[in-house]
């Protein structure tokens, strides 16, 4: 019987390892505030409107013609503009917290991927030396 990754054993160390990671990813980003960082500008203007003309235009040319590539483009351009914008725009901020807390969340973080990745590793068979 195989086991985690095609490799004799460690499944259970995998799920351990798996939910450790899980648990302290989820302390880590739980500490995590995302706020606006306002409106895009141009020239003091909101800009927002017009990031959304590639998207209009390529909306309207598939809808004209669903095998246009010229439609296909723009529309792509446009959601990645719009994308964009709204991630550059964010402010991420780490909630204070105590050194005791974020060290327990990056030990969970870091001791479960580590445990999964020794749970893949291939292990030697029994009578041959390790490397």
């Amino acid at each position: 019987m195989q086991g985690a990754g095609g490799t004799p054993g460690g499944v259970g160390q995998f799920f351990i390892g798996l939910l450790c990671a899980v648990a302290g990813g989820w302390l880590l980003l739980n500490q995590v505030t995302v706020t606006s960082g306002g409106y895009w500008s141009l020239y003091g203007y909101n800009g927002f409107g017009l990031s959304l003309i590639p998207f209009i235009l390529g909306t309207g040319l598939i809808f004209y013609n669903a095998k246009s590539i010229a439609g296909w483009v723009l529309l792509a351009a446009g959601l990645t503009i719009v994308l964009v914008g709204i991630l550059v725009n964010l402010n991420i901020y780490f909630r204070p917290t105590s050194l005791f807390n974020t060290l327990l969340m990056l030990a969970l973080l870091a001791g479960g991927v580590g445990l999964m990745a020794a749970a893949l590793r291939a292990k030697p068979a029994a009578g041959q030396a390790k490397e």
